[in-house]
């Protein structure tokens, strides 16, 4: 193997984000020869997620931890990160587009005066060159971006690049880097996380989205209940996030998450242009609503008019039926 391709990892509260996984299938993707080396960065032990990327296909894992590296700050990671380039120097780096992966590449490729393609969903060939997809104009087209000049640094979308299948028998090296994490201008004491119930909405593949018509907070449990017996996450409106139904954190839109789960069900959403943005890259799109000139009708797979109060007993009760 003659070339490296970096991949950094991400974890959440001590867990391994699927992406991670995500981005090893991307970089055996784009360079199926290379030796994936993956990044691991942290305050505490990282051997078991090392091992973890090495079931989902990394050949090496290089952890990196100090105390200032217990929360992410930007100049922490990036100070690991650059140290970990400089003598690994990759052809390839690749790394989730999530809140994290939006802050820090384009830093890292400003200080390393490389290019960034982001937000990539989909990877093609012209010959032995990779062409990065990536969605504009929120979500009504796609570009083609090609990059000449290595090493290639892109952030791919959760949800659009399967992971490879995972072996427990792979082994790999895992190394730890010493790298002094320091004159940080500031230290983050403290997470305290207006946390969303059930699965993460960024990652999950069922999201059942709310919007105005659910009419309330308590309208709000019957779709935590249908999420519940699909494995899913709830995500809104900003229409229902404004009416105070729920909480900004589950906005999808425009201004709130981009999401592309294998299975949307808007649940009283008309189909605000900024909503779409967020979701209309959906697998299978599922609308219920009792306007039957909704917007949303006119991007959804599936369509059902009527009375979701009516309609949302008469679903869950299939559904239990058809899981037992």
């Amino acid at each position: 193997m003659s070339e490296k391709i970096l991949v950094i990892g991400e974890s959440m509260d001590g867990v391994l984000r699927n992406v991670s996984f995500e981005a090893i299938a991307a970089a055996k993707k784009v360079q199926p020869e290379s030796e994936v080396v993956a990044l691991l960065c942290g305050d505490e032990d990282l051997h078991s997620q090392a091992k973890e990327m090495i079931h989902y296909g990394a050949d090496r894992v290089i952890t990196v931890t100090h105390d200032n590296l217990k929360n992410y700050t930007s100049e922490g990671f990036s100070q690991a990160l650059l140290a970990v380039v400089e003598d690994e120097d990759p052809a390839g780096i690749v790394m989730g587009h999530t809140a994290l992966g939006k802050d820090l590449t384009p830093k890292v490729a400003g200080r390393l005066q490389l290019g960034l393609v982001s937000d990539v969903v989909d990877i093609e060939f012209d010959g032995d060159t990779p062409v990065y997809i990536r969605p504009i104009y929120s979500g009504k087209a796609f570009e083609k971006k090609t990059i000449y000049d290595r090493p290639d640094f892109f952030t791919i979308r959760p949800n659009n690049i399967a992971p490879l299948e995972k072996d427990e028998s792979r082994t790999g090296e895992i190394t730890t880097k010493d790298v002094d994490i320091k004159d940080l201008k500031s230290v983050i004491k403290e997470i305290i996380r207006k946390k969303a119930e059930g699965v993460d909405m960024s990652e999950a593949s069922v999201v059942i989205a709310g919007g105005r018509g659910v009419k309330s907070k308590e309208g709000f449990d019957e779709l935590y209940e249908l999420a519940d017996i699909l494995g899913g996450a709830v995500g809104a409106s900003r229409g229902a996030c404004d009416a105070d139904y729920c909480d900004y954190s589950l906005q999808i839109g425009q201004t709130g998450k981009v999401i592309t789960p294998d299975l949307y069900i808007a649940i009283g959403i008309s189909g605000a242009i900024q909503h779409l943005a967020g979701m209309s890259n959906s697998k299978v799109i599922v609308a219920i609503n009792q306007d039957a000139d909704a917007n949303i009708f006119n991007l959804a797979d599936y369509g059902i008019v009527g009375d979701l109060f009516e309609v949302l007993p008469l679903l869950k009760e299939e559904l239990k039926k058809a899981i037992e």
